[in-house]
């Protein structure tokens, strides 16, 4: 860590009276959690020789050596967190294990994503990659759920009732216009560019905040400070966020778009003049990977059970493994808007929110990595383009999809991971913690009864 890094954030530390210093880091699912510790003379330089301890089980990850593990700050990524009365920096950390050379723990997805960047640049000479996420999400003014032995129920109350046409709604009817403005402020206190915000297509408090590229690490970290973010800002205003998938029946769902292109010396890799959406053989052999290793993909871009209520062909779910340019069934889509050659790029759509972020997005870069190794052409594949109703039953033998549940999502991954164990990036441990971990979330909800099964079957 150079030295003027260290004596930045013990400025800022000085500059702003700071009581505490806040480490977070999610767990294996996504889950953010945090450890603070009082301010003291050296305290950050004490942090990094020597971290602080914490129980890696507690946080999902599977037992290697043993679960003691250690949190040290990136210095990096510090920032006064607005949401604490006490005036605190907070850092994002790495996990290390309590060996004498703190190794890198294999399952921290921060690790993952630096070394998935790294062999981008082995692999296909590209400086990085560069990643713009959408986060659609509800606001609901109250919120109940629970689940017991003999009770299961949810209840949601929302301020808002549009019949129809509630996309880019303008107010009075857009009721939340106003959070998403002061969201965007907070945002950019925590160095996040937002390119725009609106309301989205759910007709009870759907929205959409968009977000400026960034790397991949950084995007990554920015996912999670968007979630926090706005949760916090919804109980500061005793509102209730959610990024579910699908939280209402017949409603619009939560994906996580994300749009992505790389660079090499500066410049869009991925750009050519007059070809198919302006994409090169490069962003055509990534996006053949891609939607080769698909299914597989789905373990990390939506894994959670919730996430396949979203994905059901016929509408316009992302469900079809193809390529187009204004198809919005399609997993990835090329966007027609786009004239600034250095932003040509595509847009993965299946990816929601439940994701962890760092998973995501290397698994992602991987099987592109994998496409452009193996020349995956998606034409010759039959992966398209296609710009006609995919959902057209004349299409329908022609097209693979993704699969129809989580269950699905992890037989394919345990099938087609190659892919991911690339430059030793996704360890065994990694893979085989994830599937437990999903497989254990599938058998709890399989078991437990619906109440949508009482109307269908308790006078049956």
């Amino acid at each position: 860590m150079p030295t003027s890094v260290l004596q930045e954030c013990n400025d800022l530390i000085n500059k702003n009276n700071i009581e505490v210093i806040d480490l977070k880091c999610i767990d294996l699912s996504g889950r953010l959690h945090h450890i603070s510790l009082p301010v003291y003379p050296n305290l950050l330089q004490k942090l990094l020789n020597e971290g602080v301890g914490f129980d890696g089980s507690s946080y999902g990850f599977s037992k290697v050596e043993n679960s003691d593990m250690i949190l040290i700050p990136d210095l990096e990524t510090a920032v006064i967190d607005p949401f604490r009365d006490a005036p605190t920096l907070s850092f994002y950390s790495h996990i290390v294990l309590t060996d004498e050379n703190k190794t890198p723990f294999s399952q921290d997805g921060r690790y993952l994503a630096k070394k998935a960047e790294l062999l981008l640049k082995d692999v296909t000479g590209a400086d990085k990659s560069l990643w713009g996420p959408e986060f659609e999400f509800y606001i609901f003014s109250k919120v109940e759920y629970d689940t017991r032995t003999a009770s299961s129920y949810y209840r949601v109350e929302h301020a808002e009732e549009f019949y129809k046409k509630a996309y880019h709604a303008a107010n009075p009817f857009d009721v939340y216009d106003d959070f998403r403005d002061e969201a965007s402020k907070l945002l950019q206190k925590f160095g996040i560019k937002v390119k725009y915000h609106h309301h989205e297509a759910g007709e009870r408090g759907q929205q959409e905040i968009e977000t400026y590229f960034s790397d991949l690490l950084s995007t990554s970290d920015n996912i999670v400070t968007c979630k926090y973010v706005l949760f916090n800002l919804a109980r500061q205003k005793d509102l209730f966020i959610t990024f579910m998938p699908k939280p209402m029946y017949q409603q619009a769902g939560n994906g996580m778009h994300l749009h992505l292109f790389l660079t090499k010396e500066g410049e869009n890799a991925f750009y050519k003049k007059g070809e198919y959406g302006n994409i090169n053989e490069l962003g055509r052999f990534f996006i053949g990977g891609m939607l080769k290793h698909g299914p597989a993909l789905s373990a990390f871009t939506n894994p959670s059970t919730n996430s396949y209520k979203r994905l059901v062909p016929g509408f316009e779910a992302p469900v079809a493994m193809t390529y187009g340019q204004g198809n919005r069934a399609s997993a990835i889509r090329i966007p027609k808007y786009v004239t600034n050659p250095q932003e040509v790029r595509f847009e993965y759509r299946p990816p929601d929110a439940t994701a962890n972020p760092y998973l995501c997005l290397s698994a992602m870069l991987l099987a592109g990595i994998d496409g452009v190794v193996n020349k995956i052409d998606p034409v010759k594949e039959g992966y398209g383009p296609f710009d006609k109703n995919i959902n057209d039953e004349s299409f329908k033998d022609q097209i693979h999809f993704l699969p129809r549940n989580l269950s699905e999502a992890l037989d394919a991954l345990q099938v087609d991971n190659d892919f991911l164990r690339m430059g030793g990036i996704f360890t065994d441990d990694l893979l085989d913690q994830w599937v437990k971990l999903k497989q254990e979330e599938i058998k709890s909800i399989g078991t437990m009864p619906h109440p949508f099964e009482y109307k269908m079957y308790f006078n049956l």
